[in-house]
């Protein structure tokens, strides 16, 4: 008696556009979170309460989010991206600070 197996999905591949390389496979990639996210001016003068909400709070939405991202088997170097995390579009990519394109419709 044979077994047949279910057909597989082929997994999508995620392609990142490196503002120096062109795209390329996320796994070249290592995601850095939230992109904008700026060090405190004085870090001496935040509170617990403050470092925690710096360190630990973050955007999560369902929709167009700005990321950071580190290109570890290319450039090494960090890049934003805007990606639809719904679906894992991305719309483009900057150098950090850059200009990301605007959402798309």
């Amino acid at each position: 008696m044979t077994r047949t197996e279910p057909p597989q999905k082929e997994a999508a591949v995620l392609l990142i556009p490196c503002p120096w390389c062109g795209p390329r496979d996320e796994a070249e990639f290592r995601y850095g979170g939230q992109a904008g996210i700026g060090y405190p001016a004085d870090p001496a003068a935040l509170s617990d309460a403050a470092w925690a909400e710096y360190l630990f709070f973050r955007d999560n939405p369902s929709g167009w989010f700005a990321e950071r991202w580190f290109h570890t088997a290319g450039c090494r170097r960090w890049c934003d991206a805007l990606r639809n995390t719904e679906d894992n579009a991305i719309a483009g990519a900057c150098p950090p600070g850059g200009t990301l394109p605007e959402v798309p419709r």
